[in-house]
């Protein structure tokens, strides 16, 4: 995401049940928000949940933590609110001709907040410890690419066995020239590697990182435009601004304050209060009828992001093994129906794994297996073999899931003719740290906000054998296979053309289910002003106004 998604609120549940094709158009105000009087040294609120984790950008792969992350830390390149196009940050350069090795300068004079500069040794340590197998960190696969990772990284024996230990700790394709410079060699060419440095996993760390990681994620030290002040469990993380920020744009607020928050219709009371200053998703109860333009009276934001929405499927669990199941249940949702009531056009159904808003994407990869027929849906479950009891779908209940996994498993159960049951788990940490332990023994919610755009973000973390993400556990040597094959082409076109011929590998295994993308409607209070979305669907603190 990047990362996995919390999302936000909660229907009632007649509501969800109806189904009934009451649609409204879906508009806004575009992206530029308002431009309140801004005062310097101002504050904001903004809408957050619950770490996971601690803020360790190498092990952290959800949205609650990640907001947090991506404020109080800066890597070499960064993402630009308008284009998402990548832009040099804390490098001087990158550069390479042949996409696989690459030489990275540092712009000098960059600083942690704890005054010790950042140099090519606080990259280089950082990746290895992210990609060393002991430390455990989520984010770890993504140093997959460069070269010495399996060392790092060596398989069981046997199938299901303990892994050795290492007998290295540090990746033989990461090299310090210099205090300002480091290279890096990949494994193969990999046309990605300048866009996925902007997600936070290769973010610099300091050198008191390394005294105690789990003391450090609860007191981070970071270079970003923000730094740490304070984190009360399920209530709050306090920011405030780094003075002695290095990076070319520079907040004028002073404070931001995270609350965290375990329903997003209480968050939604407060925006409407003025107690919050920025919701980034809105609940689905402000979304019906297009509720939240009177509310807000025009203080929200309309932009098609690159986040999609699935239904994972634990293929760990013997019980899901059949591919047949697995399209039956999929043709067995009515997206069309559950986008127009439940979230009023703020969701598209998905027609591919990938989101429509990132370049190379291709319509109708899904076929008729994301295409709602409950008399096929049911042939395939009876091909299947049925299913023994009930099927189940687990969302986080901090999150906006009560109503569309309801709805879903309604569906499910009118298609198919076997039980479905929507399960709530009560917080999106207790949430993730279930399926991150495979303990999820059902479907369950998931969705993705792509860490940088390219097709590759939207499948590779996600499906690849072992991947950060890979929360179904898939493995297809072939799709695998293919993923590099398209990365390792330099011209844009074709790896996006391999990029999709890797999809249509995905469909027909479905270890989750497409559902939708998203377009990110946001409100805002009547203090913010020049209120302004990122890459990741967040507010742009970088740009916020305030009036207080």
């Amino acid at each position: 995401m990047r990362r996995r998604l919390t999302a936000s609120l909660a229907l009632p549940v007649a509501a969800a049940l109806l189904l009934s094709g009451c649609s409204n158009s879906n508009s806004s105000s575009g992206g530029g928000g308002n431009a309140a009087p801004s005062v310097a040294d101002g504050s904001v609120s903004i809408f957050g949940s619950q770490p996971e984790n601690g803020l360790v950008p190498a092990n952290t792969n959800e949205q609650g933590g990640a907001k947090i992350i991506d404020n109080i830390f800066t890597g070499l390149v960064t993402l630009n609110s308008d284009t998402s196009e990548s832009e040099m940050a804390n490098a001087e350069s990158i550069t390479t001709t042949d996409a696989q090795n690459y030489d990275i300068k540092l712009k000098p004079g960059w600083k942690f907040t704890d005054g010790t500069a950042i140099t090519a040794k606080s990259y280089v340590d950082a990746w290895n410890w992210g990609a060393y197998a002991p430390n455990g960190a989520l984010n770890g696969p993504f140093f997959a690419e460069v070269e010495g990772y399996s060392d790092l990284n060596p398989p069981a024996a046997t199938k299901g066995g303990t892994p050795p230990t290492p007998t290295v700790k540090e990746m033989s394709g990461v090299k310090v020239v210099s205090d300002t410079e480091f290279t890096v060699k990949l494994t193969q060419p990999y046309s990605p590697w300048m866009q996925k440095l902007a997600y936070h996993v290769f973010d610099p760390m300091p050198a008191s990182f390394y005294a105690d990681p789990k003391a450090f994620g609860r007191n981070p030290v970071g270079d970003g435009p923000f730094k740490f002040v304070s984190w009360q469990d399920n209530a709050s993380i306090v920011l405030t601004r780094n003075d002695d920020y290095s990076g070319a744009a520079k907040p004028t607020i002073k404070d931001v304050t995270v609350k965290l928050y375990q329903n997003s219709d209480a968050a939604y009371a407060d925006l409407q209060t003025g107690n919050l200053d920025f919701m980034d998703t809105l609940p689905t109860s402000a979304l019906a009828g297009d509720k939240y333009k009177a509310d807000l009276s025009g203080r929200d934001l309309s932009k098609p992001a690159p986040i999609v929405d699935t239904i994972t499927v634990p293929l760990y669990d013997p019980a899901y093994q059949s591919a047949d199941l697995r399209h039956a249940i999929s043709m067995a949702v009515d997206r069309d129906s559950i986008t127009k009531v439940i979230f009023s056009g703020a969701r598209a159904p998905s027609t591919a794994y990938s989101s429509p808003v990132v370049a190379g994407y291709k319509a109708g990869t899904c076929g008729e297996f994301c295409t709602y027929d409950p008399a096929k849906a049911k042939a395939l479950f009876d091909k299947a073999g049925g299913f023994k009891g009930t099927l189940t779908l687990s969302y986080n209940a901090d999150g906006d899931h009560k109503a569309w996994t309801e709805a879903a498993c309604n569906n499910i159960s009118q298609a198919l003719g076997v039980p479905c049951t929507a399960t709530p788990v009560p917080t999106f940490a207790d949430f993730r740290k279930g399926i991150n332990q495979k303990a999820e023994t059902g479907m369950f919610r998931s969705g993705w906000a792509y860490d940088f755009p390219n097709l590759e973000n939207g499948l590779s973390p996600l499906y690849s054998t072992g991947a950060s993400s890979n929360d179904s556990g898939y493995s297809n040597p072939a799709f695998d296979k293919a993923l590099l094959d398209a990365a390792a082409k330099t011209d844009p076109a074709a790896a996006n053309a391999g990029f999709v011929d890797a999809e249509k590998l995905l469909v027909q295994d479905m270890p989750a289910i497409p559902l939708w993308s998203r377009t990110l409607i946001s409100g805002y209070s009547e203090k913010v002003g020049n209120a302004k979305v990122t890459a990741q669907g967040e507010l742009d603190l970088l740009q916020v106004t305030t009036s207080s």
